[in-house]
C-alpha cells in the first residue's frame, strides 16, 4: 500500500496532466480552421438550392417566398435592382434569413396573373461578391404561367447611343381607346414590365399570346411611374403581338455576363417636353444691372414690364432657355448708379385652377448693394490706375479655322458699337497676294500697311452676348485686326481698350473634306449633316440639305462618324416628341459604308465622297438593320477594350521590369460563347 504521501504525489501528477490536456484542447479549438490562403479565387455565383414555393408555381395565395442558396449571401443596391411585373404600389420586402432570400409580399394580388420578382445582380455571396446576375422567381394566381416571349432593343432617339436599365412597359392594346390622346401611362398599370441591360437589349418574359401597346420608360426618379421632363420615354406607332413576331436567338454573353437576344423591336427615347400652369416663380438681382425672371411655364405672355425711374428703352431681355422660361434684364447703367432697391410692376397672363389665362400683377422690389471687397479697397489705396472692367474673349489663337470666323462673347452685352473704327488687313507677301507663287512663298511684312478687307460682325440669334467676325478669308493669308478703345460699351457704361492681333488662315489641307451625294426621299425633303465625334461631340452641323452634292470641308484630322437627321418641319433643328399627341421624335441615323463600318479615320488633305441614299437609310427598322448597328457598336466596344487592355499590360510590364505575366492582351474579349437558342412566338 501507497503511503498518504505517496499518494498526495500521485494526485499532483494525475491533475498537472488533465491540466495539460485541457490546455491542448483549448489551444487546438482557438486554432484556425479557415482554408489555408493561396489558391484560385472563387468567381462563381451562388446557387439555388431550393425555393419554396417552388419556381412556376399556380395557385398561389400566400405572402411569402424563400429562396435558399449554396452558401451565405448578400443583398446590394436593393432599390436600384430589385423590381415586380407587374409594378406592386408596396414594393416587397427582403431580407436574409439564413443561407437565403426571404420575401414578404405587402398588397394582395390579383387574380389569372403571372408574376416575376426581377432581382437583377442585387444578391451575390458574402464572400467574393460574386453576383447572381439575372435571378427571376416566377408564379401565377391561376391556372398557368404566361410564356411568351419578346425582344429589342432601346436607345437614346437623339444622339442614337444605347440606353439601358430602361423599363418596358407592356399594355393591352383594348386599354388605349382615346387616339388623339395617349394616356396610358397616366391612367393604367403595366400587366407585365421587363427592363433592358446595359447596353440597351431586352428580353421580355411571360407575355400573354394578346396584342400589346408597348412603351419604354427611364425612370430617373425611380417612382416607377413616368414625370413628363423628368423620365424618358419611347412608344411604338402599333401593336405586337409576341405570337406572330418573327423568331429570335437568345445566348450567353460571356464578357458582360447575362443573356443576350436579336432583337425584334427597336424603342428611340426622348425627353417630352412637359406642360405646366404659367404662374410667376420670382425674380433676383445678381447684380446691380442684371434682373433674372423665372416662369414656370414656357412662353410667357408678358403684357407689361416696367420699373420706377428707369425708362424701358434702357432695358434689354436675354432669354436663356429654348422655352423662354427664364430670362435676364439687363439695364443700361453702371450697376453702381442704380438705387439699392428697384421697384416696378409686372402684368402677365396667369393660369387659373381651370386651366384659364387671366392678367395677373405682381409688384416688383428687387434689392442690392455694392459690397466694397478687400481687394477693392486695396486698390482705392495704390497709386497704380485700376485695370479696365471690360471684359470679352476672343477665341481662335493665331490660327484660325475660316468656316468658324473670330467668335467674341462679351461679359456684359453691348449697348453701342462703331463697326467703322474696326480695321482689317490682310498684310501684303502672304497667301492669295498677286506677287506670291511657287518660287516665291508666302511671307508677310507686318511692318508694311496692308489691304483693307470688308468684313461683317454680326450677333448671334440667341445669345446676344456673343458675336461673330467674318470675312472672305484667303488660304494662308496673314491678317491684323485692330479695334481702338471705346469701339465697344456695354451695359455696365465700360468701353474697351485698344485690342490688336495678329493672325493666319489655316490651309485647307491641314484639314479633311467629306463630299456627300445626297439623294433625299423627295426633292422637297430636307436633312441635318453632322460630324461628330465616336463620344458624340459636334464638330460640324449643316442644316437644310436637300437632294444634291455638297462638299463639307475643314474637317478635323481623327476619327469622326456621320449622323444625319431627317428634318421633317425643315426648320434645321432637331424636334423631339411628344407621348401624349403620338409624335415621334425625328429620326436620327447613322451613315455606315459598304463594310458595315460607322467610324472614319480622317487624315489631313484628305477627301472622300459617299452616296446617301434617304430611302435606303432611313428605310424600316428591320432585325438585319439592328443586329447590324449592334455589330458596329460591339466591335467598337471590343477595340476599346483591346487596347485599354493592351495598354495596361504595357504598364504593368513597365512596372515589374521584364517580367512576364502570362496573360495575353487580347483574351477574353471574344464577347459570345456559342450557347444559342432560337424562340419565337409560335
Amino acid at each position: 500500500m501507497m503511503s498518504i504521501k505517496e499518494i498526495a504525489i500521485y494526485k499532483r501528477i494525475v491533475q498537472c496532466g488533465i491540466l495539460m490536456l485541457c490546455c491542448m484542447l483549448f489551444l487546438y479549438r482557438c486554432a484556425s480552421v479557415a482554408q489555408p490562403q493561396g489558391g484560385p479565387r472563387d468567381t462563381l455565383p451562388p446557387r439555388i438550392v431550393a425555393m419554396t414555393p417552388a419556381y412556376g408555381t399556380t395557385h398561389f395565395t400566400g405572402k411569402r417566398i424563400y429562396i435558399e442558396f449554396n452558401e451565405y449571401v448578400q443583398i446590394k443596391d436593393q432599390q436600384k435592382e430589385f423590381f415586380t411585373s407587374p409594378f406592386m404600389r408596396k414594393k416587397p420586402s427582403i431580407m436574409l434569413r439564413g443561407r437565403g432570400v426571404q420575401i414578404d409580399l405587402k398588397e394582395d394580388l390579383d387574380s389569372n396573373r403571372t408574376y416575376a420578382l426581377n432581382f437583377g445582380k442585387s444578391i451575390s455571396d458574402n464572400n467574393e461578391g460574386n453576383p447572381y446576375t439575372g435571378l427571376r422567381y416566377v408564379f401565377s394566381t391561376g391556372d398557368a404561367i404566361d410564356s411568351m416571349l419578346m425582344s429589342g432593343y432601346t436607345v437614346d432617339a437623339n444622339k442614337g447611343d444605347t440606353v439601358g436599365n430602361v423599363y418596358l412597359l407592356f399594355y393591352p392594346a383594348s386599354l388605349d381607346s382615346i387616339p388623339d390622346y395617349d394616356s396610358t401611362l397616366f391612367k393604367n398599370a403595366a400587366s407585365s414590365v421587363a427592363r433592358s441591360f446595359p447596353n440597351g437589349i431586352f428580353i421580355a418574359e411571360n407575355l400573354k399570346p394578346i396584342d400589346y401597346r408597348i412603351y419604354a420608360l427611364q425612370d430617373n426618379n425611380s417612382n416607377m411611374e413616368y414625370e413628363p421632363g423628368v423620365d424618358r420615354v419611347a412608344f411604338l406607332d402599333t401593336v405586337y403581338n409576341p405570337l406572330q413576331m418573327p423568331p429570335f436567338d437568345i445566348w450567353y454573353d460571356t464578357t458582360r455576363r447575362y443573356l443576350q437576344a436579336n432583337p425584334q423591336l427597336m424603342f428611340r427615347l426622348f425627353q417630352d417636353t412637359p406642360f405646366r400652369r404659367q404662374n410667376f416663380s420670382g425674380a433676383s438681382r445678381p447684380q446691380g444691372n442684371k434682373l433674372v425672371f423665372n416662369f414656370s411655364g414656357a412662353f410667357p405672355d408678358i403684357r407689361e414690364l416696367k420699373f420706377d425711374e428707369i425708362d424701358s428703352s434702357q432695358i434689354m431681355v436675354e432669354y436663356m432657355t429654348p422655352r423662354h422660361d427664364t430670362m435676364t434684364l439687363w439695364i443700361h447703367a453702371r450697376d453702381t448708379s442704380l438705387s439699392d432697391t428697384l421697384h416696378g410692376r409686372l402684368i402677365y397672363m396667369k393660369h387659373d385652377s381651370l386651366m384659364r389665362l387671366y392678367p395677373d400683377t405682381q409688384k416688383l422690389r428687387l434689392a442690392w448693394r455694392h459690397i466694397v471687397k478687400k481687394e477693392e479697397k486695396k486698390k482705392k489705396n495704390d497709386t497704380l490706375p485700376e485695370p479696365n472692367p471690360f471684359k470679352v474673349r476672343v477665341s481662335g489663337g493665331t490660327s484660325i479655322n475660316p468656316e468658324k470666323n473670330i467668335p467674341f462673347e462679351f461679359e456684359y452685352p453691348l449697348w453701342s458699337m462703331d463697326s467703322s473704327a474696326i480695321t482689317l488687313e490682310k498684310l501684303p507677301g502672304a497667301a492669295g497676294d498677286a506677287n506670291s507663287n511657287a518660287n516665291n512663298p508666302p511671307k508677310s511684312d507686318p511692318s508694311k500697311p496692308g489691304e483693307k478687307v470688308r468684313f461683317t460682325f454680326r450677333r448671334d440669334s440667341v445669345n446676344l452676348r456673343k458675336w461673330t467676325l467674318s470675312a472672305p478669308w484667303v488660304a494662308e493669308a496673314q491678317y491684323r485686326l485692330l479695334i481702338p478703345a471705346g469701339t465697344f460699351q456695354n451695359y455696365n457704361e465700360e468701353q474697351n481698350d485698344t485690342l490688336k492681333t495678329e493672325f493666319s488662315i489655316d490651309a485647307p489641307d491641314k484639314y479633311a473634306s467629306l463630299t456627300l451625294n445626297l439623294e433625299g426621299k423627295s426633292p422637297e425633303s430636307e436633312y441635318i449633316v453632322q460630324i461628330v465625334k465616336p463620344d458624340g461631340s459636334l464638330l460640324k452641323e449643316v442644316p437644310h440639305l436637300r437632294t444634291g452634292t455638297h462638299t463639307l470641308q475643314y474637317i478635323e484630322v481623327g476619327t469622326i462618324k456621320i449622323r444625319i437627321i431627317e428634318d421633317l418641319n425643315r426648320n434645321g433643328r432637331w424636334d423631339t416628341g411628344s407621348l401624349t399627341a403620338r409624335r415621334q421624335p425625328e429620326r436620327v441615323e447613322f451613315f455606315a459604308d459598304d463594310a458595315n463600318n460607322e467610324v472614319i479615320e480622317t487624315k489631313a488633305n484628305w477627301e472622300v465622297v459617299y452616296d446617301l441614299k434617304m430611302d435606303q437609310l432611313f428605310g424600316p427598322v428591320t432585325m438585319e438593320r439592328m443586329n447590324a448597328k449592334i455589330a458596329r457598336d460591339n466591335e467598337i466596344r471590343l477595340k476599346e477594350l483591346a487596347k485599354k487592355r493592351a495598354e495596361k499590360a504595357k504598364k504593368d510590364k513597365q512596372g515589374h521590369g521584364s517580367s512576364n505575366s502570362g496573360m495575353g492582351v487580347s483574351s477574353g474579349i471574344g464577347g459570345m460563347s456559342n450557347i444559342s437558342n432560337t424562340v419565337g412566338g409560335r
